[in-house]
């Protein structure tokens, strides 16, 4: 099976051609492609495929993808389905472009959270319209030393973003944060951000299904919106662990900005993925 490896800001993925949907991509086959030292390693799986060839009904709320010829369907590294991944889409975005399956430079994708659109910027970052960005009130959870507090937002997946008074390099993400079932009842990413000069933060992220990684596109949305002021618009710089995307929030949603590199491609030999 022909596979590549791409990044986002060193979010990384294992990407898998299916434009026909033939392949059984099971739990504990992503897992073993994303396992660092038996496997190919990622911090998920992203699958490539025809809407058409989905296999599977559209989640509530997501009819939107079924415009798109392509949708990325978006695994986490324990195998778990996800709705959305911000850094994914744009990783996504490079190989359909970079492996010939679409040469404009302005698209859709679907996504389980619906269509998101796609646009190559001339020095080669891509821009995701990520859609609405909602905030669904407070929220807290407890870390390995900390409890921290900051704002529920849905950017299509749930998020819980915490605002801090110091470095974030200094915040223990060791161990999976606890979150109030009632408040997540399908768990969520937690980021910490600090706020380092004008229009620019620092954060990192425990994301539920991989743990901590080095970005996360949804999560440097949902970090930026906890940081504006509700019914206003900003633009922020994002610096994670791997790099730095941009937000802009307007009355739309959000955009997300930052860059996306195909690193290698090649064949997983069949005993990988016996499981």
């Amino acid at each position: 099976m022909r596979f590549a490896k791409g990044h986002g800001t060193e979010n990384d993925f294992v990407i898998l051609p299916d434009p026909d949907g033939a392949l059984d991509l099971t739990p504990a086959r992503v897992a073993a492609l994303c396992d660092r030292r038996a496997g190919i390693g990622g911090d998920g799986v992203l699958r490539v495929v025809r809407t058409k060839a989905l296999g599977e009904p559209l989640p509530e709320g997501a009819a939107t993808a079924e415009s798109c010829e392509w949708f990325m369907d978006y695994r986490n590294a324990d195998g778990s389905v996800a709705e959305m991944c911000g850094n994914g889409v744009r990783v996504f975005a490079r190989y359909l472009i970079d492996s010939g399956h679409l040469a404009e430079h302005a698209f859709g994708v679907g996504t389980r959270a619906g269509a998101r659109r796609v646009t190559v910027e001339d020095d080669g970052d891509i821009t995701v319209d990520m859609g609405p960005v909602t905030a669904l009130g407070e929220g807290s959870a407890v870390l390995a030393r900390d409890v921290v507090h900051g704002r529920r937002i849905s950017v299509g997946n749930p998020h819980l973003a915490c605002r801090v008074d110091r470095p974030v390099a200094e915040i223990d993400l060791t161990a999976q944060p606890e979150l109030d079932p009632a408040a997540f009842p399908d768990g969520a990413n937690v980021e910490v951000f600090h706020e380092v000069g004008p229009d620019v933060l620092e954060m990192r992220v425990y994301e539920r299904g991989a743990g901590e990684t080095r970005s996360c596109g949804t999560g440097i949305v949902a970090a930026a919106a906890a940081a504006t002021p509700e019914e206003r618009g900003a633009t922020w710089r994002v610096r994670v662990p791997g790099g730095e995307c941009t937000v802009i929030l307007d009355a739309e949603g959000a955009r997300l900005r930052g860059p996306a590199v195909i690193v290698a491609e090649g064949e997983v030999r069949s005993a990988l993925l016996s499981g």
